[in-house]
């Protein structure tokens, strides 16, 4: 479980980066909070940060069962992926928001795996 818990604190660390990097668009473009809308660079960020945010709630969960029921060291490689997939989601929102697909859909994939793994897991762990 060790290596599931490194990949935890690599997603974890990676959010916090991104959400360093909105602060660092708000302060560059004088955006004052609360605002959450300015200048495109900042809403660029701000939206990557919250997305990133969203697919952690699922895909933090599902490491871990799958880690648990399934097998830690291939959930970890999987975890691996989707925080390479929320890097590519990043770099291409950033330069254009129509091309973050294929960052999203390894995030999402990866997710995926990991939760129907922990599920069927789980299920075979019961009977």
């Amino acid at each position: 479980m060790e290596y599931v818990a490194i990949v935890t604190v690599l997603a974890l660390v990676q959010f916090v980066v991104f959400s360093a990097l909105v602060g660092k668009e708000r302060g560059k473009h004088g955006i004052k909070a609360p605002a959450i809308s300015g200048h495109p660079d900042f809403e660029r960020a701000f939206r990557v940060q919250q997305n990133t945010m969203e697919q952690l709630v699922v895909f933090l969960p599902a490491l871990w069962l799958f880690g648990t029921y399934v097998d830690a060291r291939i959930g970890a490689v999987l975890g691996l992926a989707f925080i390479a997939g929320r890097f590519i989601y990043r770099a291409s929102y950033l330069k254009d928001p129509a091309s973050r697909g294929m960052g999203f859909v390894i995030g999402m994939a990866t997710s995926m795996a990991l939760l129907a793994g922990g599920l069927i897991g789980a299920i075979n762990h019961v009977f």
